[in-house]
C-alpha cells in the first residue's frame, strides 16, 4: 500500500510564500516522476510542476519563475517553494507520484490534498 501525504497549505497575503511537503510511504521500489497538481475552485485540477527522478522538470506557464519543484529521492519526498503568490493561486494543491512500483506493479498515485489561500 503506497501513501501519499501532503503538508504546508495555509492562508497567506499575496506576495507571499509557502513551501508545500509530499511524503511518499509503502513498499515502494521506486518512482519515475512527482509532481503538483491543483484544482482551484470552481475549476478542473491542472499541472502545476513535475519532476522525474533525474531531476528534470517541468513547469506550467502561470507559476515559471514564482515556483520551484524539487525532491529528495532518498526520501521519496517532493517539495513545491511557492513564492510571489497570487489571489489566482488559490487552489487544493495535489501530489502526484508517477509510476511508482511496488512488487505488485507500477501505477499513479494521488495524495488527498493541501488547501492553499492566497488573500488580496
Amino acid at each position: 500500500q503506497v501513501q501519499l501525504v501532503e503538508s504546508g497549505g495555509g492562508l497567506v497575503q499575496a506576495g507571499g510564500s509557502l513551501r508545500l511537503s509530499c511524503v511518499a510511504s509503502g513498499s515502494i521500489l521506486s518512482i519515475n516522476a512527482m509532481g503538483w497538481y491543483r484544482q482551484p475552485p470552481g475549476k478542473q485540477r491542472e499541472l502545476v510542476a513535475t519532476i522525474t527522478s533525474g531531476g528534470s522538470t517541468i513547469y506550467s506557464d502561470s507559476v515559471k519563475g514564482r515556483f520551484t519543484i524539487s525532491r529528495d529521492n532518498a526520501k521519496n519526498t517532493v517539495y513545491l517553494q511557492m513564492n510571489s503568490l497570487k489571489p489566482e493561486d488559490t487552489a487544493v494543491y495535489y501530489c502526484n507520484g508517477h509510476m511508482i512500483r511496488t512488487f505488485a506493479g507500477a501505477r499513479d498515485y494521488w495524495g488527498k490534498g493541501t488547501l492553499v489561500t492566497v488573500s488580496s
